[in-house]
């Protein structure tokens, strides 16, 4: 599977510090995948406590393009879902 990151994902994971490998690995084994807005989908993997979310739309051609990543505590309010 080939993930590419538009320039806005990479500027806010270089900025929140989320090192790329760990953004992969969320959307290739994800806690769970939800439904996000505009078709885009919602990879979340647990870790320590925290939770990572990765905001990612599937092109056509299999391509994931990331859109956004970050990491937050509030690990309750994203819990549930399921996998997709």
């Amino acid at each position: 599977m080939e993930i590419r990151f538009i320039p806005h994902a990479l500027e806010r994971i270089e900025e929140r510090g989320i090192p790329g490998e760990l953004v992969e690995e969320a959307i290739l084994n994800p806690d769970s995948v939800l439904k996000g807005y505009s078709g885009r989908k919602v990879a979340q993997k647990r870790l320590n406590g925290k939770m990572i979310r990765v905001i990612y739309e599937e092109a056509l051609n299999g391509v994931v393009v990331v859109i956004t990543a970050y990491i937050t505590s509030k690990v309750r309010k994203y819990g549930g879902g399921e996998k997709r």
